[in-house]
């Protein structure tokens, strides 16, 4: 939830002045930012990750690491860690929406709602919570099939095709240009008297990292994956799972609501090998589920 840049792999009309305030804004914010309150800079830990997939130093340590069993596979977070999360990149619950203002925003509601905003907003959030006990349907060689892949970085997409949360197909791409500055996000946020939320998501450490992800996803091709390397061992996971991705995400879940971004994936898992090889091969990016649904078993 990154790059306003595409729908479909096109550019948008109007997208291109969003973008470049987003990067403007970011740089500035990069150049000038502190780490968050009670957050040491001596934190920085060696993830795996390269600039600028680790994103900002002093909160790369924050995000999901690798995980070390199978019960930690697409495992959400849980309240306290992401209230503890929210408060080392400079958010509390009280810069949330108000249970009425979020109601109104992800039902098109309030003033200047969107029912068609709302769509993707929600589309996005299930795609970012898609862990254990809130899986994905999709039409999988004819089939209704449930899908539970957030640790990976991955998801099926209701077509059942197999991609990264920020393929430019994905609602999770498609939701930047509602977010960039000067969006419709914004605007409702102002025109709802949530003008504070606004402030406490550009002050926290959302500003800083989205510029590292905007930087990460500019580079990636089509499929979106990211390399992390470890000890010599090399494996890839969804753009959604490294560092500044996954953080500027959990940032705008929490201020919409905090339990949503307690639904995040706690850790990352490889993807396998073979699946990793054809999501990067295909010109768009995706593969169909079902022929790769049998690696995630």
């Amino acid at each position: 939830m990154v790059d306003p840049g595409r729908r479909h792999g096109r550019a948008r009309p109007g997208t291109l002045r969003s973008t470049v305030a987003l990067v403007g804004a970011c740089l500035m914010a990069l150049a000038t930012s502190q780490p968050a309150a009670g957050d040491p800079a001596g934190d920085a830990v060696d993830t795996g990750f390269t600039i600028p997939f680790s994103g900002a130093p002093e909160f790369e340590h924050l995000a999901p690491t690798r995980m070390t069993g199978p019960d930690q596979l697409n495992q959400p977070l849980g309240q306290q860690a992401a209230d503890e999360i929210a408060a080392r990149i400079g958010l509390t619950g009280a810069d949330a929406l108000t249970e009425q203002r979020y109601h109104d925003l992800v039902t098109g509601g309030g003033v200047g709602g969107s029912r068609d905003a709302a769509e993707v907003i929600d589309e996005c959030v299930r795609i970012l919570t898609n862990t254990n006990g809130r899986p994905l349907y999709s039409d999988v060689d004819g089939r209704l099939t449930p899908s539970v892949l957030a640790s990976y970085g991955l998801y099926v997409n209701t077509s059942g095709l197999l991609e990264s949360p920020a393929n430019a197909d994905a609602p999770t791409r498609q939701v930047n240009s509602l977010i960039a500055p000067g969006g419709f996000v914004g605007t409702w946020l102002r025109n709802n008297g949530a003008t504070r939320t606004l402030i406490a998501l550009y002050r926290s450490a959302y500003t800083v990292e989205a510029v590292y992800g905007f930087a990460a996803q500019q580079i990636s091709g089509e499929a979106q994956l990211v390399t992390n390397t470890v000890g010599g061992e090399s494996s890839q996971v969804g753009m959604s799972m490294a560092p500044p991705l996954w953080i500027v995400n959990f940032a705008l879940l929490y201020i919409l609501k905090p339990s949503l971004a307690a639904a995040m994936p706690a850790h990352w898992a490889p993807i396998p090998p073979a699946v990793a090889d054809a999501v990067g091969a295909s010109p768009t990016g995706q593969v169909p589920f079902g022929d790769y649904a049998s690696y995630f078993e």
